[in-house]
Protein backbone atom coordinates (compact mmCIF):
# COMPACT_ATOMS: atom_id res chain seq x y z
CA UNK A 1 0.00 0.00 0.00
CA UNK A 2 3.09 2.11 -0.17
CA UNK A 3 2.71 5.21 -2.56
CA UNK A 4 5.34 7.86 -3.62
CA UNK A 5 5.37 10.79 -2.17
CA UNK A 6 5.37 14.23 -3.25
CA UNK A 7 9.02 15.12 -4.31
CA UNK A 8 10.92 17.73 -1.99
CA UNK A 9 10.50 21.66 -2.20
CA UNK A 10 13.18 24.38 -2.01
CA UNK A 11 12.98 28.31 -1.82
CA UNK A 12 15.40 30.37 -3.53
CA UNK A 13 15.64 34.10 -2.85
CA UNK A 14 17.34 36.91 -5.11
CA UNK A 15 20.38 37.14 -2.41
CA UNK A 16 21.02 32.89 -4.34
CA UNK A 17 20.74 31.58 -1.08
CA UNK A 18 18.73 28.20 -0.96
CA UNK A 19 16.59 26.72 1.88
CA UNK A 20 15.27 23.46 2.07
CA UNK A 21 11.55 23.19 2.77
CA UNK A 22 10.46 21.20 6.16
CA UNK A 23 8.08 19.18 3.40
CA UNK A 24 10.99 18.15 1.41
CA UNK A 25 11.63 14.80 3.76
CA UNK A 26 10.19 11.80 2.11
CA UNK A 27 6.27 11.32 2.46
CA UNK A 28 4.18 8.55 1.60
CA UNK A 29 0.49 10.33 2.51
CA UNK A 30 0.58 13.60 4.06
CA UNK A 31 1.44 17.08 2.50
CA UNK A 32 1.85 20.47 3.64
CA UNK A 33 -1.20 20.42 5.12
CA UNK A 34 -2.42 17.05 6.49
CA UNK A 35 -3.49 14.65 3.12
CA UNK A 36 -5.44 15.60 0.31
CA UNK A 37 -6.26 14.27 -3.17
CA UNK A 38 -8.98 13.08 -5.39
CA UNK A 39 -11.67 11.18 -3.28
CA UNK A 40 -11.94 7.87 -4.26
CA UNK A 41 -8.43 7.58 -5.21
CA UNK A 42 -5.13 6.78 -3.32
CA UNK A 43 -4.81 7.93 -0.96
CA UNK A 44 -8.31 9.31 -0.25
CA UNK A 45 -10.21 5.69 0.03
CA UNK A 46 -11.79 3.93 2.86
CA UNK A 47 -9.27 1.57 2.94
CA UNK A 48 -6.18 3.89 3.18
CA UNK A 49 -8.54 6.51 5.86
CA UNK A 50 -9.22 3.64 7.93
CA UNK A 51 -5.93 2.46 8.22
CA UNK A 52 -4.83 6.73 9.07
CA UNK A 53 -7.42 5.92 11.37
CA UNK A 54 -6.11 2.78 13.22
CA UNK A 55 -2.81 4.56 13.34
CA UNK A 56 -3.36 8.12 14.50
CA UNK A 57 -5.45 6.21 17.13
CA UNK A 58 -2.73 3.86 18.12
CA UNK A 59 -0.37 6.48 18.11
CA UNK A 60 -2.05 8.57 20.81
CA UNK A 61 -3.67 6.36 23.04
CA UNK A 62 -2.27 7.01 26.46
CA UNK A 63 -3.22 6.24 29.46
CA UNK A 64 -5.68 4.50 31.25
CA UNK A 65 -8.58 6.71 30.41
CA UNK A 66 -11.30 6.46 27.67
CA UNK A 67 -9.73 8.30 25.31
CA UNK A 68 -12.26 10.54 22.65
CA UNK A 69 -11.59 12.11 18.94
CA UNK A 70 -13.79 14.82 17.45
CA UNK A 71 -14.36 14.17 13.44
CA UNK A 72 -15.86 17.02 11.49
CA UNK A 73 -16.01 17.69 7.39
CA UNK A 74 -17.32 20.16 4.99
CA UNK A 75 -19.65 20.03 2.58
CA UNK A 76 -17.90 17.71 0.02
CA UNK A 77 -20.05 14.35 -0.94
CA UNK A 78 -17.18 12.34 -0.39
CA UNK A 79 -16.86 12.90 3.31
CA UNK A 80 -20.47 10.90 3.88
CA UNK A 81 -17.59 7.75 2.55
CA UNK A 82 -14.51 9.03 4.65
CA UNK A 83 -16.39 9.91 7.48
CA UNK A 84 -17.76 6.17 8.97
CA UNK A 85 -14.33 4.90 7.68
CA UNK A 86 -12.58 7.16 10.16
CA UNK A 87 -15.23 6.35 12.76
CA UNK A 88 -14.14 2.78 12.10
CA UNK A 89 -11.12 2.71 12.14
CA UNK A 90 -10.83 4.55 15.80
CA UNK A 91 -13.67 2.37 17.40
CA UNK A 92 -11.73 -0.48 16.46
CA UNK A 93 -8.71 1.20 18.62
CA UNK A 94 -11.10 1.75 21.56
CA UNK A 95 -11.44 4.78 21.25
CA UNK A 96 -15.00 6.93 21.60
CA UNK A 97 -15.96 9.28 18.66
CA UNK A 98 -17.79 12.22 18.64
CA UNK A 99 -19.00 13.72 14.90
CA UNK A 100 -20.12 17.23 14.44
CA UNK A 101 -20.73 17.35 10.84
CA UNK A 102 -20.06 20.43 8.64
CA UNK A 103 -17.46 22.69 11.07
CA UNK A 104 -14.98 24.69 9.93
CA UNK A 105 -11.38 23.30 9.93
CA UNK A 106 -10.82 26.02 13.08
CA UNK A 107 -13.51 25.05 14.84
CA UNK A 108 -12.29 21.06 15.30
CA UNK A 109 -9.22 22.76 16.98
CA UNK A 110 -11.40 24.15 19.37
CA UNK A 111 -13.74 21.34 20.14
CA UNK A 112 -10.63 18.85 20.17
CA UNK A 113 -9.79 21.15 23.59
CA UNK A 114 -12.47 21.56 24.71
CA UNK A 115 -14.13 18.27 24.80
CA UNK A 116 -10.37 17.23 26.50
CA UNK A 117 -10.71 15.36 23.12
CA UNK A 118 -6.84 13.31 22.36
CA UNK A 119 -7.55 13.53 18.19
CA UNK A 120 -9.17 16.52 16.01
CA UNK A 121 -9.89 15.28 12.01
CA UNK A 122 -10.98 17.94 9.76
CA UNK A 123 -12.25 16.03 6.70
CA UNK A 124 -11.83 18.32 4.38
CA UNK A 125 -9.79 19.57 1.17
CA UNK A 126 -9.91 23.70 1.83
CA UNK A 127 -10.19 25.29 -1.32
CA UNK A 128 -10.25 22.28 -3.67
CA UNK A 129 -12.92 21.26 -6.09
CA UNK A 130 -15.45 19.03 -4.80
CA UNK A 131 -14.08 16.08 -6.48
CA UNK A 132 -10.85 16.28 -4.07
CA UNK A 133 -10.87 15.74 -0.46
CA UNK A 134 -8.29 15.39 2.41
CA UNK A 135 -7.98 14.56 5.77
CA UNK A 136 -6.35 16.96 8.57
CA UNK A 137 -5.49 16.04 12.02
CA UNK A 138 -4.98 17.74 15.25
CA UNK A 139 -3.35 17.09 18.49
CA UNK A 140 -5.13 17.27 21.77
CA UNK A 141 -3.75 20.83 22.30
CA UNK A 142 -5.47 22.08 18.84
CA UNK A 143 -2.91 22.30 17.00
CA UNK A 144 -1.71 20.45 13.75
CA UNK A 145 0.46 17.48 13.94
CA UNK A 146 4.02 17.80 13.42
CA UNK A 147 5.90 16.78 10.80
CA UNK A 148 7.43 14.11 13.10
CA UNK A 149 4.17 12.98 14.53
CA UNK A 150 2.54 12.38 11.01
CA UNK A 151 5.50 10.60 9.89
CA UNK A 152 5.48 8.23 12.70
CA UNK A 153 1.95 7.69 11.74
CA UNK A 154 3.19 6.77 8.22
CA UNK A 155 5.19 4.04 9.42
CA UNK A 156 2.40 2.67 11.43
CA UNK A 157 0.35 2.98 8.10
CA UNK A 158 2.47 0.86 6.27
CA UNK A 159 4.21 -1.63 8.96
CA UNK A 160 1.90 -1.32 11.94
CA UNK A 161 1.02 -3.76 13.63
CA UNK A 162 -2.02 -2.54 15.39
CA UNK A 163 -2.77 -3.30 18.99
CA UNK A 164 -6.68 -3.48 18.34
CA UNK A 165 -9.09 -3.01 21.40
CA UNK A 166 -10.71 -6.44 22.62
CA UNK A 167 -14.70 -6.75 21.69
CA UNK A 168 -15.58 -5.16 25.46
CA UNK A 169 -13.35 -2.24 25.07
CA UNK A 170 -14.20 -0.96 21.66
CA UNK A 171 -15.27 2.80 21.11
CA UNK A 172 -18.66 4.06 20.66
CA UNK A 173 -20.19 6.99 18.47
CA UNK A 174 -22.47 9.81 19.15
CA UNK A 175 -23.11 13.35 17.63
CA UNK A 176 -22.62 16.71 19.31
CA UNK A 177 -25.83 18.76 18.06
CA UNK A 178 -24.52 21.79 19.59
CA UNK A 179 -21.11 21.64 18.51
CA UNK A 180 -22.08 24.73 16.48
CA UNK A 181 -23.19 26.94 18.82
CA UNK A 182 -20.36 26.18 20.87
CA UNK A 183 -18.06 27.63 18.25
CA UNK A 184 -20.42 30.93 17.10
CA UNK A 185 -19.94 31.56 20.79
CA UNK A 186 -16.51 31.50 21.16
CA UNK A 187 -15.92 33.10 17.36
CA UNK A 188 -18.02 36.38 18.40
CA UNK A 189 -15.78 36.36 22.16
CA UNK A 190 -12.89 37.38 19.65
CA UNK A 191 -14.26 40.16 18.76
CA UNK A 192 -14.20 43.70 21.53
CA UNK A 193 -17.09 43.68 23.61
CA UNK A 194 -17.79 47.52 23.67
CA UNK A 195 -18.46 47.08 19.66
CA UNK A 196 -21.19 45.93 17.71
CA UNK A 197 -21.96 45.48 13.71
CA UNK A 198 -24.92 48.15 13.85
CA UNK A 199 -25.60 49.83 10.66
CA UNK A 200 -23.14 47.84 8.66
CA UNK A 201 -24.46 45.44 5.73
CA UNK A 202 -21.77 42.71 5.06
CA UNK A 203 -21.76 40.55 2.32
CA UNK A 204 -20.44 37.06 3.24
CA UNK A 205 -19.48 34.49 0.37
CA UNK A 206 -19.27 30.91 2.30
CA UNK A 207 -18.00 29.11 -0.93
CA UNK A 208 -21.10 26.64 -0.14
CA UNK A 209 -18.57 25.65 2.14
CA UNK A 210 -18.28 24.52 6.02
CA UNK A 211 -19.44 27.75 7.17
CA UNK A 212 -22.53 27.87 5.65
CA UNK A 213 -24.52 28.16 8.81
CA UNK A 214 -22.12 29.88 11.05
CA UNK A 215 -20.47 32.90 9.61
CA UNK A 216 -24.08 34.44 8.58
CA UNK A 217 -25.00 33.65 12.20
CA UNK A 218 -22.11 35.15 13.78
CA UNK A 219 -21.99 38.67 11.68
CA UNK A 220 -26.13 38.87 12.26
CA UNK A 221 -25.91 37.71 16.35
CA UNK A 222 -23.64 41.38 16.68
CA UNK A 223 -25.72 43.26 14.95
CA UNK A 224 -24.36 42.75 10.94
CA UNK A 225 -27.28 43.12 8.02
CA UNK A 226 -26.21 39.98 6.42
CA UNK A 227 -26.40 39.57 2.74
CA UNK A 228 -25.26 35.30 2.57
CA UNK A 229 -24.29 34.05 -0.57
CA UNK A 230 -23.18 30.70 -1.49
CA UNK A 231 -25.21 28.97 1.09
CA UNK A 232 -26.66 26.23 -0.36
CA UNK A 233 -24.17 23.41 -0.57
CA UNK A 234 -25.30 20.33 -2.61
CA UNK A 235 -22.27 18.48 -2.40
CA UNK A 236 -20.59 19.42 -5.69
CA UNK A 237 -20.78 23.18 -5.29
CA UNK A 238 -17.78 23.36 -2.86
CA UNK A 239 -15.49 26.29 -3.77
CA UNK A 240 -17.22 26.49 -7.73
CA UNK A 241 -17.07 30.19 -8.90
CA UNK A 242 -17.01 31.68 -5.02
CA UNK A 243 -15.19 31.70 -1.88
CA UNK A 244 -11.86 32.91 -1.10
CA UNK A 245 -10.40 31.54 -3.97
CA UNK A 246 -12.90 32.75 -6.79
CA UNK A 247 -13.66 36.36 -4.94
CA UNK A 248 -15.53 37.70 -8.25
CA UNK A 249 -18.80 36.92 -7.00
CA UNK A 250 -18.33 38.46 -3.71
CA UNK A 251 -17.05 41.57 -5.03
CA UNK A 252 -19.81 41.73 -7.70
CA UNK A 253 -22.30 41.00 -4.94
CA UNK A 254 -21.08 43.71 -2.16
CA UNK A 255 -21.46 46.39 -5.36
CA UNK A 256 -25.09 45.03 -6.46
CA UNK A 257 -26.31 45.30 -2.67
CA UNK A 258 -24.80 48.64 -1.89
CA UNK A 259 -22.77 46.64 0.91
CA UNK A 260 -20.27 48.53 2.82
CA UNK A 261 -18.04 45.37 2.84
CA UNK A 262 -17.45 41.86 1.84
CA UNK A 263 -16.55 38.73 3.56
CA UNK A 264 -15.23 35.31 1.62
CA UNK A 265 -14.37 32.14 3.32
CA UNK A 266 -12.88 28.99 1.72
CA UNK A 267 -14.64 25.61 1.97
CA UNK A 268 -13.16 25.03 5.20
CA UNK A 269 -13.13 28.64 6.33
CA UNK A 270 -9.96 28.49 7.80
CA UNK A 271 -9.00 31.54 5.22
CA UNK A 272 -10.51 35.18 4.24
CA UNK A 273 -10.01 37.48 1.61
CA UNK A 274 -12.39 40.78 1.99
CA UNK A 275 -13.82 43.52 -0.30
CA UNK A 276 -13.59 47.28 0.33
CA UNK A 277 -17.82 48.66 -0.63
CA UNK A 278 -15.75 49.50 -4.63
CA UNK A 279 -15.60 45.40 -4.92
CA UNK A 280 -11.63 45.67 -4.68
CA UNK A 281 -10.44 42.59 -2.73
CA UNK A 282 -8.10 42.98 0.03
CA UNK A 283 -5.40 40.21 0.22
CA UNK A 284 -4.10 37.86 3.38
CA UNK A 285 -1.75 40.54 3.26
CA UNK A 286 -3.50 43.73 3.10
CA UNK A 287 -5.68 41.76 6.03
CA UNK A 288 -1.96 41.17 8.35
CA UNK A 289 -1.11 44.57 7.98
CA UNK A 290 -4.54 45.57 9.00
CA UNK A 291 -4.48 43.73 12.31
CA UNK A 292 -0.52 44.32 12.92
CA UNK A 293 -0.79 48.22 13.10
CA UNK A 294 -3.64 47.90 14.95
CA UNK A 295 -2.83 45.70 17.16
CA UNK A 296 1.01 47.13 17.90
CA UNK A 297 -0.81 50.56 18.13
CA UNK A 298 -2.75 49.31 20.91
CA UNK A 299 0.73 46.84 22.47
CA UNK A 300 -1.53 44.04 21.48
CA UNK A 301 0.92 42.68 18.99
CA UNK A 302 3.58 40.08 20.55
CA UNK A 303 6.93 39.62 19.10
CA UNK A 304 6.88 39.60 14.90
CA UNK A 305 4.43 39.30 12.28
CA UNK A 306 5.00 35.90 11.04
CA UNK A 307 4.07 35.35 6.98
CA UNK A 308 5.47 32.71 4.31
CA UNK A 309 8.01 32.94 1.79
CA UNK A 310 4.59 34.37 -0.52
CA UNK A 311 3.97 37.04 1.08
CA UNK A 312 4.83 40.72 -0.59
CA UNK A 313 7.76 42.61 -0.33
CA UNK A 314 5.67 45.77 0.32
CA UNK A 315 4.05 44.02 3.45
CA UNK A 316 8.02 43.62 4.39
CA UNK A 317 8.28 47.22 3.84
CA UNK A 318 5.34 48.48 5.39
CA UNK A 319 6.23 46.48 8.56
CA UNK A 320 9.81 48.16 8.82
CA UNK A 321 8.86 51.39 8.58
CA UNK A 322 6.53 50.67 11.59
CA UNK A 323 8.88 49.22 13.48
CA UNK A 324 7.73 45.79 13.54
CA UNK A 325 9.65 42.20 12.11
CA UNK A 326 8.50 40.17 10.23
CA UNK A 327 9.45 36.25 9.80
CA UNK A 328 9.07 33.97 7.02
CA UNK A 329 8.49 30.60 6.78
CA UNK A 330 7.80 28.14 4.30
CA UNK A 331 4.38 27.75 2.39
CA UNK A 332 1.53 26.72 4.77
CA UNK A 333 -0.47 27.74 7.89
CA UNK A 334 1.29 24.85 9.90
CA UNK A 335 4.93 26.25 9.70
CA UNK A 336 3.45 29.22 10.01
CA UNK A 337 1.92 28.27 13.88
CA UNK A 338 5.25 26.68 14.47
CA UNK A 339 6.91 29.62 13.92
CA UNK A 340 4.83 31.53 15.93
CA UNK A 341 4.60 28.98 18.99
CA UNK A 342 8.52 28.86 18.92
CA UNK A 343 9.12 32.66 18.96
CA UNK A 344 5.90 33.13 21.23
CA UNK A 345 4.52 35.58 18.41
CA UNK A 346 0.46 36.15 18.31
CA UNK A 347 0.07 37.04 14.31
CA UNK A 348 0.83 35.59 11.56
CA UNK A 349 -0.36 33.88 8.08
CA UNK A 350 -0.44 33.84 4.24
CA UNK A 351 -1.03 35.89 1.38
CA UNK A 352 -3.74 33.58 0.49
CA UNK A 353 -5.95 34.38 3.23
CA UNK A 354 -4.90 31.96 6.42
CA UNK A 355 -4.94 34.20 9.25
CA UNK A 356 -3.68 33.09 12.68
CA UNK A 357 -4.51 35.04 15.81
CA UNK A 358 -3.06 32.64 18.12
CA UNK A 359 -4.79 34.28 21.19
CA UNK A 360 -7.88 33.07 19.83
CA UNK A 361 -7.29 30.58 17.43
CA UNK A 362 -5.02 27.61 17.06
CA UNK A 363 -5.14 27.86 13.07
CA UNK A 364 -6.36 29.78 10.76
CA UNK A 365 -9.60 31.03 11.26
CA UNK A 366 -11.21 33.37 8.49
CA UNK A 367 -14.26 34.80 10.53
CA UNK A 368 -12.39 35.60 13.15
CA UNK A 369 -9.40 37.44 11.67
CA UNK A 370 -12.55 39.31 9.90
CA UNK A 371 -13.88 40.12 12.86
CA UNK A 372 -10.80 41.86 13.83
CA UNK A 373 -10.48 43.89 10.72
CA UNK A 374 -14.06 44.75 11.42
CA UNK A 375 -13.06 45.89 14.79
CA UNK A 376 -10.82 48.40 13.29
CA UNK A 377 -13.10 49.39 10.79
CA UNK A 378 -15.98 50.34 13.09
CA UNK A 379 -13.44 51.78 15.43
CA UNK A 380 -12.00 53.68 12.55
CA UNK A 381 -15.65 55.26 11.28
CA UNK A 382 -13.62 54.42 8.44
CA UNK A 383 -15.20 52.97 4.88
CA UNK A 384 -13.39 50.27 3.76
CA UNK A 385 -11.72 51.65 1.26
CA UNK A 386 -10.12 53.79 3.56
CA UNK A 387 -8.40 51.13 5.40
CA UNK A 388 -8.12 47.73 2.87
CA UNK A 389 -4.58 49.45 1.41
CA UNK A 390 -2.04 49.94 3.84
CA UNK A 391 0.70 49.15 1.90
CA UNK A 392 1.41 49.55 -2.17
CA UNK A 393 2.01 46.22 -3.04
CA UNK A 394 5.34 45.34 -5.34
CA UNK A 395 4.84 43.85 -8.44
CA UNK A 396 4.65 39.99 -7.89
CA UNK A 397 3.28 37.09 -10.22
CA UNK A 398 2.83 33.96 -9.45
CA UNK A 399 2.36 31.11 -12.41
CA UNK A 400 2.31 27.35 -11.97
CA UNK A 401 3.73 24.35 -14.42
CA UNK A 402 1.93 20.91 -13.77
CA UNK A 403 4.20 18.16 -14.16
CA UNK A 404 3.52 14.35 -14.08
CA UNK A 405 6.43 13.03 -11.98
CA UNK A 406 10.42 13.07 -11.55
CA UNK A 407 11.91 16.29 -9.91
CA UNK A 408 11.94 19.29 -12.60
CA UNK A 409 13.60 21.75 -10.53
CA UNK A 410 16.94 19.28 -10.15
CA UNK A 411 17.61 19.66 -13.97
CA UNK A 412 20.94 21.49 -14.51
CA UNK A 413 18.68 23.52 -17.12
CA UNK A 414 16.37 24.71 -14.53
CA UNK A 415 18.89 25.31 -11.90
CA UNK A 416 20.81 27.63 -14.81
CA UNK A 417 17.52 29.36 -15.48
CA UNK A 418 16.82 29.83 -11.38
CA UNK A 419 20.33 31.41 -11.04
CA UNK A 420 19.72 33.15 -14.32
CA UNK A 421 16.65 34.94 -12.78
CA UNK A 422 18.06 35.86 -9.05
CA UNK A 423 21.20 37.63 -11.20
CA UNK A 424 18.05 39.60 -13.39
CA UNK A 425 16.40 40.61 -9.74
CA UNK A 426 19.21 41.53 -7.84
CA UNK A 427 19.13 42.60 -4.14
CA UNK A 428 15.54 44.56 -4.48
CA UNK A 429 13.37 41.27 -5.69
CA UNK A 430 12.80 37.98 -4.85
CA UNK A 431 12.09 34.71 -6.38
CA UNK A 432 10.43 31.50 -4.82
CA UNK A 433 9.92 28.05 -6.77
CA UNK A 434 8.62 25.21 -4.62
CA UNK A 435 6.54 22.34 -5.65
CA UNK A 436 2.65 22.18 -4.27
CA UNK A 437 2.18 20.01 -1.46
CA UNK A 438 -1.40 19.46 -2.55
CA UNK A 439 -0.78 19.10 -5.91
CA UNK A 440 1.69 18.04 -8.73
CA UNK A 441 2.47 21.49 -10.26
CA UNK A 442 5.71 23.63 -9.86
CA UNK A 443 5.25 26.94 -8.55
CA UNK A 444 7.09 29.90 -9.84
CA UNK A 445 6.70 33.24 -8.34
CA UNK A 446 8.88 36.35 -8.33
CA UNK A 447 8.57 40.18 -7.66
CA UNK A 448 10.25 43.19 -8.09
CA UNK A 449 9.41 47.14 -8.58
CA UNK A 450 10.07 46.47 -12.26
CA UNK A 451 6.64 44.44 -13.57
CA UNK A 452 7.98 43.61 -16.91
CA UNK A 453 11.37 42.29 -15.69
CA UNK A 454 9.23 40.32 -13.26
CA UNK A 455 7.21 39.30 -15.70
CA UNK A 456 9.80 38.14 -17.93
CA UNK A 457 11.55 36.52 -15.44
CA UNK A 458 8.71 34.33 -14.56
CA UNK A 459 7.70 32.74 -18.11
CA UNK A 460 11.69 32.07 -18.99
CA UNK A 461 11.65 29.91 -15.69
CA UNK A 462 8.03 28.02 -16.24
CA UNK A 463 9.53 27.37 -20.23
CA UNK A 464 12.69 25.68 -19.04
CA UNK A 465 10.95 23.89 -16.35
CA UNK A 466 8.04 22.99 -18.93
CA UNK A 467 10.59 21.64 -20.96
CA UNK A 468 12.15 19.58 -18.65
CA UNK A 469 9.45 18.15 -16.78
Amino acid sequence: MRRKGRGGGRRMLATGATVDYPCCMTRNYFGTDGMRGTANRDPITPEIVLRLAMAAGQRFRRGPHRHLVVIGKDTRLSGYMLEPALTSGFISMGMDVVIVGPMPTPAIGMLTTSLRADLGVMISASHNPYQDNGIKLFGPDGFKLSDAEEMAIERLMDNGPFDLADPAKLGRARRLDDAGGRYIEAVKRTFPADLRLDGLKIVVDCAHGAAYKTAPAVLFELGADVVPVAVDPDGTNINRDCGATATRTMCEQVVAHGADLGIALDGDADRVIVADEHGHAVDGDQVMAIIASSWAKADKLRGNLVATVMSNLGLERHLQAQGIGLTRTAVGDRYVVEAMRRDGCNLGGEQSGHVILSDYATTGDGLVAALQVLAVLVASEKPMSGLGRVFEPVPQLLKNVRYDGGAPLTASAVQAAIADGETRLGASGRLVIRPSGTEPVIRVMAEGDDPDLVTAVVDDICQVIGESA
